[in-house]
């Protein structure tokens, strides 16, 4: 009986260690159609394009806790880097990048 106790309370833990990661990690498909995948990478997140043209390539380095991250992303076609941003609302990840924070360009990526 003890046993099965410190068992069930051993995969309790385990379940809520897994769940307290930060609601950027997992898999998004984004406005074009691609998957990406965020990350935890030292100390921040790092975003890689999974599907698509520029698949196996890294977009993205954000920083962040609570929904709102910052750092750097990358758009893949024109191979120009701009300081970005990410926010998470429900199953939504809404990307935006800058440049000089004037001119930005954002888009909404889905949880999959």
């Amino acid at each position: 009986m003890i046993r099965s106790f410190v068992l069930a309370s051993a995969i309790a833990m385990i379940s809520g260690i897994a769940h307290a990661e930060e609601p950027i990690v997992g898999s998004w498909k984004t406005a074009a159609g691609d998957t990406a995948v965020i990350v935890s990478c030292g100390g921040s997140y790092c975003v890689t394009l999974k599907t698509g043209k520029y698949a196996g390539r890294k977009i993205g380095t954000l920083a962040g806790t609570g929904g709102s991250y910052a750092g750097e992303i990358t758009d893949p076609a024109a191979d120009k880097t701009y300081s970005g941003s990410g926010k998470i609302s429900g199953n939504s990840l809404r990307m935006q990048g800058c440049v000089m924070k004037v001119l930005c360009k954002s888009q909404t990526w889905t949880r999959l």
